[in-house]
């Protein structure tokens, strides 16, 4: 009963990501959020001069402002329900993922130090699943995503306390080739 009622909160996720309306931007406008010109040593595409054409800088995985630098999703105790503000970072990675086919992640799926170490191996995998999932139903090729859980093994935090809890309920986005 309990893996139905989890499968079908998977399917309200899910269902809310593909609901989600996205804003295309016309040709020659930029995004919201973000100048309308081009930055200092770029093309006249807005493509730093250097990069290859179609390729994203490297530097936009890494800038701040963008939702690509963020490569933490965090999870509720005991729950591998992706929540619903960490949807937008998801459908980010994944549309980097299309747009460059030769890139490719690994998922890892990490768990605080409650439970036994084969049930956070097991909880750190389907976190890690669930991020992939989404990332496949948005279009992103299975063979760029790697899937490996460490369970409790690599904290960010090393507290025994519910703040520092939180911190390791993750799935971490790592570029292994950024394409």
């Amino acid at each position: 009963m309990r893996s139905m009622i989890r499968l079908a909160a998977v399917f309200v996720v899910l269902a809310m990501f593909a609901g989600c309306a996205s804003t295309a931007k016309k040709p020659g406008e930029a995004a919201p959020g973000t100048a309308a010109q081009p930055e200092a040593g770029a093309g006249a595409q807005g493509i730093p001069q250097g990069t290859q054409q179609g390729a994203l800088p490297a530097s936009e995985l890494d800038n701040p402002q963008s939702p690509l630098s963020k490569r933490e999703i965090y999870f509720d105790f005991d729950s591998s329900l992706i929540k619903p503000e960490y949807l937008a970072i998801i459908k980010a990675h994944g549309q980097y993922l299309m747009d460059h086919p030769q890139a490719k992640i690994r998922l890892e799926g990490n768990t605080d130090e409650r439970g036994s170490r084969e049930y956070n191996l097991a909880l750190g995998e389907r976190r890690a699943q669930s991020v992939a999932r989404v990332m496949e139903l948005q279009g992103v090729a299975s063979d760029q995503i790697e899937v490996v859980s460490y369970g409790e093994e690599k904290p960010v935090c090393t507290a025994h306390d519910e703040a520092c809890w939180s911190q390791n309920r993750r799935v971490d986005i790592v570029y292994v080739d950024r394409g």
